[in-house]
């Protein structure tokens, strides 16, 4: 039996496959998601006429690593590799694009790894329950997106700091939306909303702090992306796949770490946050400026023993890249130290939360003295759509971007990352990582002193990661099928 579904109400199940049989909904399975090619040809010719964006259930079927923008179809992965000239280091740093999903993030997988299996069960009935999205970004996008595409109503909540761009688009798709206080880093007051309102059953909370769904996605899907990524390259098989970073946030993403560990043994994963506020690099606290990333706890579903090491990255260097990246002036010096066009043009693909990673990855590569053999992955999670009201304030505050600004940002803040804040973790190092949980989940959310000890063995996630997914894709076609 799931952990995760702990029953199925047969009578909801039939009602909401017939409402979504009326809407014309057919639900992809996480198979179909991670290998576009099972997808059914007569949906692959629907979708040539849909727009990526557009609030049509055929986009469940994008919610994908590989759509090809060129053909609306699929293709090969999507990911961009930074150039040395801009990174400074020898080993090959590697980003899978999140701007080609729905929403311009790969978020909206996480969301539907937590929704949908609720769903196709009956657990969650979309008649009666509204879907409640906690978010610090990305997430409360992408579950309000699935939410609208399935027939379902979405609450999300999100700091009041956050991007102008996300409430704009929250609003634009017919979302509820709750503010929370403070910024980035205030989880906890998100907390505190979605106990008020699970006051009222009819709220279901899609907690992507402790919703396994969240890393169940990015392990049976990210992960095996990243590998088909590796092959692609590794042609020769001289190349090293030594290093996998991603910023913690929920931790669903990290995830795609346990699947590359599994297959390449010598793989370290690498958990970066933003040094203001530090908190498994050093137990801190504060607030930042790295949007979508999350802080000041542990999420209940990451599973900090496969950890290696930890970073923490200055925001200040993230938001003078995002200029480096995106204004003219940083083009110009760019292009004078050798970067081609097609590169400069791909800049944009990074956010702030990507461009954290990959100077975490640059931290790494100088770390562990990396050479032209090993290859890092990353993901650059949104692009810099998301972050024109970022690049407009900078612009108010620190006045025109000159050739002279560019040279200085991209030396202090890129070649000269140096290997400060970086820890590689001992496993009593990561056990005491993986104790803060206590702190947060069972004494503030009700989980069990039980579980957070299990939660130390390494079965305990290889069972809900690669056993979960195959009763949730049954699931699903029984459901699209009754």
């Amino acid at each position: 039996m799931s952990r995760i579904i702990k029953s199925i109400n047969g009578k909801v199940r039939k009602k909401t496959s017939a409402r979504c049989r009326k809407r014309g909904i057919t639900i992809p399975t996480f198979e179909q998601m991670s290998n576009p090619g099972l997808i059914p040809d007569n949906i692959k010719l629907k979708l040539k006429d849909v727009g990526l964006w557009d609030v049509n259930p055929l986009n469940l079927f994008r919610i994908s690593w590989k759509n090809d923008m060129k053909t609306g179809l699929f293709g090969n992965v999507n990911y961009f590799e930074i150039p040395k000239s801009i990174s400074g280091v020898k080993a090959r740093i590697i980003g899978l694009v999140g701007k080609y999903f729905p929403t311009g993030a790969h978020k909206v997988g996480a969301a539907f790894g937590c929704l949908v299996p609720r769903l196709v069960s009956g657990e969650f009935d979309p008649d009666v329950h509204k879907a409640v999205w906690p978010s610090t970004g990305n997430y409360c996008r992408g579950g309000a997106f699935d939410c609208v595409l399935l027939g379902c109503t979405p609450i999300a909540i999100l700091p009041r700091e956050m991007s102008k761009e996300r409430f704009d688009w929250l609003k634009e798709i017919g979302a509820e939306v709750i503010a929370t206080p403070g910024c980035e880093s205030n989880v906890k007051e998100i907390y505190d909303k979605c106990w008020e309102l699970k006051k009222d059953p009819n709220n279901i909370i899609f907690n992507q702090f402790e919703e396994f769904g969240n890393p169940i996605f990015h392990y049976n899907v990210t992960g095996p992306a990243i590998e088909e990524v590796y092959k692609e390259l590794n042609t020769e098989n001289k190349l090293r796949m030594s290093g996998y970073v991603s910023a913690t946030g929920s931790a669903g993403t990290i995830a795609a770490g346990d699947f590359l560990k599994k297959h390449h043994a010598n793989c370290k994963v690498v958990a970066s946050e933003a040094l203001q506020c530090p908190t498994l690099f050093m137990n801190g606290f504060g607030g930042h400026r790295i949007e979508g990333i999350g802080d000041k706890h542990i999420p209940w579903v990451h599973n900090v023993r496969n950890t290696d090491c930890v970073t923490a990255i200055d925001d200040e260097d993230c938001m003078r890249i995002l200029r480096l990246f995106n204004e003219d002036e940083g083009y110009k010096y760019l292009n004078s130290q050798g970067v081609n066009l097609k590169t400069l043009e791909s800049l944009s693909l990074l956010g702030i939360s990507g461009i954290s990673n990959m100077l975490s990855a640059i931290k790494m590569a100088k770390y562990y003295e990396m050479n032209e053999d090993d290859v890092i992955f990353t993901i650059f999670t949104d692009s810099v759509g998301m972050y024109k009201s970022r690049l407009d304030e900078l612009q108010a505050e620190r006045g025109n971007y000159k050739e002279i600004d560019a040279a200085k940002d991209h030396s202090a803040s890129v070649l000269h990352q140096n290997i400060d804040f970086f820890k590689e973790l001992t496993y009593y190092e990561r056990k005491a990582i993986h104790n803060l949980k206590y702190f947060t989940w069972v004494e503030q959310q009700g989980k069990t002193y039980t579980e957070i000890t299990e939660q130390w063995n390494p079965e305990y996630w290889s069972d809900l990661f690669e056993n979960e997914v195959g009763y949730f894709d049954k699931l699903i076609e029984e459901f699209n099928n009754i």
